[in-house]
């Protein structure tokens, strides 16, 4: 990393806090006082992403939003390599979306009210009724217009590679009953891997899929949706992204295990 690349990502990372901040109060008083409308109030988290990819020098590139309605709202789908999965694509992905956030963060002083003033949507990532509960209403938010973002490999990968999907958010879209839209994030593993605190910068492209309807598909196909959407996420990604060939297992038979009528 470059001495003047260092000093940029260091800015960034220190920038974090305040311009959080800035964001949440900003929001708030935006749709408490001034233009009370969560739909404006957009601008703050976009603007949030956008600066920060600026500062810490990820120049970021998005392909294929003509295939979005305006109109309509989406799930969006995508590989989860870097943190700055969120922040680029908050800052240059235009369609109104929220983003989906475990309940506890909703608990934070200044940061929870500026969470709720641009409508993000809490989940209780818990066992039992009350998860239940907050899955079927974030599926009702969803269907009702929200449009949100969601990682089905549950965590960051840590070397970049595409990871299995796991079936808690594809039944999120089953019950939501919307478009599905795969996203493929190429390059954020590079310029920020998991486990570290500053960017090295670099380019960043976002390449959005064609929307899939979940119509036909129902509770019992969540993992033949999945794997499909998987599939469409990993065609999105460039080759360092792509999954690992899963291990060749030694295909020779056991002689002990052969039945001794067979032979």
């Amino acid at each position: 990393m470059s001495p003047v690349q260092f000093f940029r990502s260091l800015i960034a990372y220190l920038t974090i806090p305040p311009l959080t901040l800035a964001v949440c109060l900003s929001a708030f008083a935006d749709v408490h006082w001034f233009r009370k409308s969560k739909a404006k109030a957009q601008i703050f988290p976009r603007t949030w992403g956008k600066l920060l990819c600026r500062i810490a020098n990820i120049k970021v590139r998005v392909e294929g939003q003509e295939h979005l309605d305006p109109a309509k709202p989406y799930i969006f789908i995508g590989n989860h390599a870097s943190m700055a999965d969120i922040m680029s694509f908050s800052g240059y992905i235009s369609h109104d979306y929220r983003w989906i956030a475990k309940k506890e963060l909703f608990a934070i002083p200044i940061f929870g009210s500026g969470m709720r003033a641009v409508d993000y949507i809490s989940i209780d990532r818990s066992r039992g009724r009350e998860a239940v509960k907050s899955l079927n209403h974030a599926a009702k938010r969803i269907a009702g217009g929200a449009s949100v973002i969601l990682f089905p490999e549950g965590t960051r990968s840590t070397d970049g590679h595409l990871q299995p999907f796991k079936t808690g958010a594809i039944m999120l879209a089953l019950k939501a009953g919307v478009d599905v839209v795969p996203v493929g994030f190429n390059g954020t593993h590079q310029v920020l891997p998991k486990g570290k605190l500053l960017s090295r910068g670099g380019n960043v492209v976002l390449r959005i899929g064609q929307p899939i309807s979940t119509r036909d598909f129902k509770a019992k196909d969540k993992q033949m949706l999945a794997e499909l959407l998987h599939q469409k996420v990993a065609e999105l990604l460039d080759e360092c992204h792509l999954p690992l060939p899963e291990p060749k297992s030694d295909s020779k038979p056991n002689a002990q295990a052969i039945p001794a009528d067979v032979a």
